[in-house]
């Protein structure tokens, strides 16, 4: 390994919580728990049955630290990177308290058909891939399960809720919209979980969230789970919380023979060259799954068509893609059709794919924390992984400020183009690899090869904007074609006439 790589545990580089000091942590007493099977902390056969069908008998550490605090109805604060299994921390004993059409004390309830649980979670990947989840563990019930989430169109959520539900997950924005329209009542909800609150706190949510919580009845069985705690979110819980248990879980792979590590490269990169480096590290031996981050929606859209046509079988995600479209790029990839998903970081925070071998970080992230959200993306389940990272020139401060944070040791990235020798030994890249994809090699069905379902979303926001803005366009052209600047203020001076005429 050159001075170009460091590898590190993720483990490692997270530093401890000041703010919040854990009650319970995943050493010692959790290496037993884990042990334990489902059914031995009290969780009700039929779910334990649904769950053994999938294979699903022992939990994971977070799972076993979470669910005999939360079976008991106290609130939580759960401190666990995405990947370590806490759905189901939370999942079951949600499921535990409600009931389902049928069930005993179902028609007893003081509203029954309304919601009994309330998830929010930032996204709508995030949304759909928790809702998945708990509809397995709930599969030998009959309760109802709701996702509601934006992009697409609010008939099919409205008609889910007028028929009756008894569990909602889903993102603020959406959830307030169906709640100001008296379409989804929360005055019976039991249990209400805050999912990844600390990107929701990225992201604006907070105020949402805070409206949501304040419609819910103030005894509410309430958990929070969060990757890091910021002042923001330990306000967010002393405010609607009530003697909460502090639970912290590092990733299941820690409590396993197999180490989870990920090496992880970073190179000094022109961006004018970026697009040979990678096309040559996707050419990698062992290279199976690979995720590439950017920070920008267009720079997405533009390297996934520009792989596409090297021979890569690639796919785009990011916010200006209607649901429709992100959820095709999202089952190409999961079903192999595709290998390459380059996305954006708010697209990619739903994403977990076991099998990711490599993350690039086209783009360098903004702080340690999107980066280590990136780089978690592989090196998952106790497999191994190789994230790469690009620091521009213009983003060697900002880098230093990443490695010192998480004690890498690289401040100064190694100078590296697509010729440079180190490339091919850091990576294990065969030195006749060129910029393109021999044809002997494209193996992969590609993005057509998933349809697109329609979802009778609300449309794709890059569409609307785009004819905004040739619009505008199109008003200052013809204003400057005329007579001078004069001439383009006389006509603006007359449309408005002409339009305050039209509305008197």
């Amino acid at each position: 390994m050159t001075d170009s790589a460091a590898v590190v545990k993720l483990e490692d580089a997270i530093a401890p919580t000041e703010d919040v000091q854990a009650d319970i942590t995943d050493e010692g007493e959790a290496l037993e728990l884990h042990k334990k099977t489902f059914a031995d902390f009290g969780v009700s056969a039929p779910i334990c049955e649904a769950l053994a069908g999938e294979g699903i008998t022992h939990p994971f550490p977070i799972q076993a630290l979470t669910l005999p605090v939360a079976l008991k109805g106290n609130d939580i604060i759960g401190q666990a990177k995405t990947g370590t299994g806490k759905t189901l921390g939370f999942g079951i004993p949600a499921l535990e308290t409600i009931k389902g059409p049928g069930e005993d004390g179902y028609d007893a309830l003081l509203n029954p058909g309304k919601p009994q649980a309330l998830i929010i979670l930032p996204t709508r990947e995030l949304a759909k891939q928790v809702a998945r989840d708990l509809k397995v563990a709930a599969s030998k019930r009959s309760v109802r399960i709701t996702q509601i989430y934006g992009g697409v169109a609010f008939d099919p959520q409205l008609k889910a809720l007028e028929k009756g539900t008894d569990l909602v997950v889903g993102t603020p924005g959406r959830l307030i919209d169906l709640m100001k329209h008296g379409k989804l009542t929360l005055s019976g909800v039991k249990v209400v979980v805050l999912d990844e609150a600390d990107e929701m706190l990225d992201l604006g949510f907070l105020p949402d969230v805070e409206t949501l919580l304040a419609r819910t009845p103030s005894g509410r069985h309430t958990m929070l789970f969060s990757a890091t705690m910021p002042g923001e979110v330990i306000a967010l819980a002393r405010r609607y919380m009530s003697h909460p248990t502090h639970i912290r879980a590092q990733d299941p792979a820690d409590q396993h023979a197999t180490v989870n590590s990920v090496k992880q490269v970073i190179y000094r990169c022109h961006s004018m060259n970026k697009l040979e480096v990678v096309a040559r590290i996707l050419q990698a031996k062992g290279r199976g799954l690979c995720i590439i981050f950017t920070r920008t929606k267009r720079t997405a859209a533009r390297l996934a068509d520009d792989l596409a046509e090297r021979g890569f079988a690639s796919a785009a995600l990011h916010g200006d893609l209607g649901q429709g479209a992100r959820e095709q790029a999202m089952r190409a990839f999961r079903n192999g059709k595709v290998d390459v998903l380059v996305a954006t970081d708010v697209a990619a925070r739903g994403i977990d794919v076991d099998d990711v071998t490599h993350v690039i970080n086209y783009q360098c992230p903004e702080d340690e924390k999107i980066y280590l959200h990136r780089i978690g993306r592989t090196g998952r389940a106790g497999a191994s992984g190789t994230a790469i990272t690009f620091v521009d020139w213009d983003d060697v401060p900002r880098w230093k400020l990443i490695s010192k944070a998480l004690n890498l040791g690289v401040d100064e990235p190694l100078e590296t183009y697509h010729t440079s020798p180190h490339l091919y030994t850091d990576l294990d890249i065969a030195p006749e690899a060129t910029g393109r994809l021999p044809r002997s090699q494209r193996t992969r069905a590609g993005l057509k090869a998933e349809k697109v379902e329609d979802l009778g979303e609300t449309g794709p926001r890059s569409r609307r904007s785009g004819r905004r803005r040739r619009s505008r366009t199109s008003v200052s052209s013809s204003s400057q074609a005329g007579s001078g600047k004069s001439g383009g203020r006389r006509r603006r001076r007359r449309n408005r006439s002409r339009s305050r005429r039209q509305g008197s």
